[in-house]
């Protein structure tokens, strides 16, 4: 039996315009091809990914954090995440400054998690997921000021056995949130029982997205070239 992976795939895209230009997302209206359906048009938000973490202390709790997200109108259980929009940075880089800007720690020791697309039927982000171990505070004098929906944070540290029962209960609805908790819990339950889980170092590609060119506001959509070869 193969590999189990998902398959990057570039169809012809005929058409592509900013259909809204949002105060924090740009919506594209785009006319595409398939073998099976050409001539498709879908609307998608043109996100500029994002990066997780899943931070764990020596107690074995991970750490949460409540913000509020307007969609929703709701004040959100979540683990530090944030957006991949500076240019050329480094999603490691990213997920180090998201983990002092918004926890206020730094953390010694990397590792991936996941990536994943979140909402691919309507979506361009895709997130990375990463553990974070080793803790240290960041220096009062040195901490990020918070404003915004930021500015409202409360953080609790959380035993795994608690969280995931929040997770099951439906009290923590947070996508990413949920993907942490579970994804530590498998972690710290294979190393309480001697066989650790082998997990990607921080440079690792990520499949989907390498190479391909930024997709936030302002990219520039190739619209005359045909499908990848082969995938025709």
């Amino acid at each position: 039996m193969s590999e189990l992976h998902d398959e990057p795939y570039d169809p012809a895209i005929t058409a592509s315009e900013i259909a809204y230009h949002g105060a924090v997302w740009d919506i594209r209206r785009e006319t595409f091809d398939l073998p099976e359906a050409p001539g498709l048009v879908r609307d998608l938000m043109a996100h500029t990914g994002a990066v997780g973490v899943a931070v764990v202390d020596d107690e074995q709790r991970i750490l949460l954090v409540q913000q509020y997200r307007h969609p929703v109108r709701a004040r959100l259980w979540e683990v530090p995440a944030g957006l991949l929009d500076v240019p050329g940075e480094d999603p490691w880089d990213a997920a180090k400054r998201e983990l002092v800007e918004e926890a206020d720690l730094t953390a010694d020791h990397w590792q991936v998690l996941s990536d994943s697309c979140l909402t691919p039927g309507g979506s361009s982000e895709t997130l990375r997921l990463y553990l974070a171990r080793g803790l240290h505070d960041v220096p009062e004098a040195d901490r990020h000021q918070r404003s915004e929906e930021e500015a409202g944070f409360r953080f609790r540290w959380v035993s795994i056995d608690d969280a995931l029962e929040a997770v099951v209960a439906g009290r923590i609805t947070n996508a990413i949130a949920q993907l942490a908790i579970l994804q530590v819990s498998r972690i710290l339950r294979a190393e309480a029982t001697g066989t650790p889980v082998q997990l990607r170092a921080v440079d690792a590609p990520r499949l989907l997205v390498d190479g391909r060119p930024e997709f936030g506001r302002g990219a520039e959509v190739d619209t005359t070239g045909p499908a990848r070869p082969g995938e025709d």
